[in-house]
């Protein structure tokens, strides 16, 4: 028996198919290219031509797409990021007391009693720490962002620099450089800017109890592993598939979905072939006059977005 579990973000389209033994069978990270429909669609084709005639017993979606995501392939549960990752969590390890999870555009906290979500902080609104600004500074360095983590835990004095701030951190990091400091002691210097920054403000008043999963994107660069062990004092562990937890944990509520209702909605990977069509039209029911956007599948009505009271939303596929 097999489960999908797809995590559509701003910056990558994740796919996960694992077995019955919670094995990951296949994974695929997807750029979303502010096109989440066509990076949904290229990951099926990609399935499909591996796993053809595979039966998929039920599929799960997460992420800031999920509710598109799950219109298109017909999902048995669609639940937030911060629940699909605790549950990928906990289904490795139920001693994990805390998540830091750091993606590509934000940064969560997630802490954890008795098996379940107490409390939680995300950050949207400052880039600094996540993995696009991490990116460009590697981008900027010209050193590949594969290898930055091995250049932060090279460093033997690492240079302070304002963190606080993305556009402070960069600036900084310019002068630091001007001033002749070695790029080990700058990249291991940022690496403490941005945890501080995520301990001063996403971390702010959590309990922060090990054990601790680092998850997200950021959790490959070892300088950001070391830079949290310092200052909380104690180990981190990253998880074997780190970047997939969310569509881990998404693949893994949908099995308990199916499981409790007795049947999948999953449409299977014919939608690879399939041609969406996105239309928008101006609501004239209210004053809100909202701008309501229709997605047809081959000409058909598969899900409407974007009203405030559901009168369009809350339809069915016609």
């Amino acid at each position: 028996m097999y489960y999908l579990g797809v995590d559509v973000g701003s910056v990558s389209t994740d796919l996960v198919l694992i077995d019955n033994q919670m094995n990951v069978i296949e994974k695929l990270y997807l750029r979303t290219k502010g096109r989440p429909i066509n990076a949904i669609q290229q990951g099926f084709k990609i399935l499909k031509e591996k796993y053809n005639g595979l039966e998929v017993n039920a599929a799960g979606t997460t992420g800031s797409g999920r509710h598109i995501a799950s219109t298109l392939i017909g999902a048995d549960a669609i639940k937030n990021e911060i629940t699909a990752h605790a549950v990928a969590a906990l289904e490795i390890d139920k001693d994990v007391r805390t998540i830091i999870e750091i993606g590509g555009q934000d940064s969560k906290i997630i802490v954890l009693k008795n098996g379940v979500v107490s409390d939680f902080a995300m950050n949207t609104v400052c880039a600094a720490g996540t993995g696009s600004f991490l990116d460009r500074q590697a981008e900027r360095l010209d050193i590949p962002i594969e290898e930055f983590g091995e250049y932060a835990l090279k460093s033997t004095t690492p240079v302070r620099i304002a963190g606080r701030c993305a556009v402070f951190a960069e600036s900084d990091m310019i002068h630091k450089q001007q001033l002749g400091y070695n790029d080990s002691d700058i990249i291991r210097g940022l690496c403490d800017a941005l945890v501080r920054n995520y301990l001063n403000n996403i971390g702010k008043g959590k309990d922060i109890e090990s054990k601790v999963f680092f998850q997200g994107g950021v959790a490959a660069n070892k300088g950001m592993k070391a830079a949290f062990e310092s200052s909380l004092g104690f180990e981190i562990f990253v998880p074997e598939h780190y970047n997939m937890m969310g569509a881990i944990g998404a693949a893994l509520i949908a099995k308990a979905a199916v499981e409790k209702n007795g049947k999948t909605n999953f449409k299977g990977f014919k939608l690879a072939d399939s041609k969406f069509i996105s239309k928008s039209f101006e609501c004239e029911g209210c004053p809100n006059r909202c701008e309501v956007v229709k997605i047809n599948e081959n000409e058909s009505t598969i899900g409407c977005f974007g009203d405030r009271c559901g009168k369009w939303s809350s339809k069915k596929a016609i």
